[in-house]
């Protein structure tokens, strides 16, 4: 007897993920992210591409993009809940930080990889567990 198995989607529908870039670009405006830092984060993604998707243009976004996105995500959910003023979050990114070399967390999450981004969501995730 074969069970009937719903394959799971690779990526997300169109829909969320263009609505996952318009939360990350909103998220990177609340951080005061410039330009180059939002595309590093995001895995440098075509100069075009970029722009388009910051418009609100989305074609297919790859994996690796939407896992960084949900980095960023995490990270930002975790500021909002160790901080209860909204400012102290949006600029914790802001702040060097010894955790991190002296480096700021946004610094730290363009250095490039992914598992800078991870870093940084491990830190606060460990800050945010009295909270959870």
């Amino acid at each position: 007897m074969t069970a009937h198995l719903q394959k799971t989607p690779d990526v997300l529908p169109a829909a969320r993920q263009s609505l996952a870039l318009e939360g990350y670009f909103q998220i990177m405006e609340h951080w005061g992210a410039d330009n180059a830092a939002s595309r590093c984060i995001l895995g440098n993604p075509p100069e075009r591409t970029f722009f388009d998707w910051k418009k609100g243009k989305v074609g297919r976004v790859p994996n690796d993009t939407l896992r960084r996105i949900g980095y960023v995500a995490g990270i930002w959910k975790a500021l909002q809940i160790v901080y209860s003023d909204p400012t102290l979050a949006d600029t914790w990114v802001t702040r060097r930080n010894e955790a991190f070399g002296g480096q700021t967390p946004l610094e730290r999450m363009t250095a490039g990889d992914v598992t800078d981004l991870a870093a940084v969501r491990d830190y606060v995730d460990a800050a945010r567990a009295p909270w959870s």
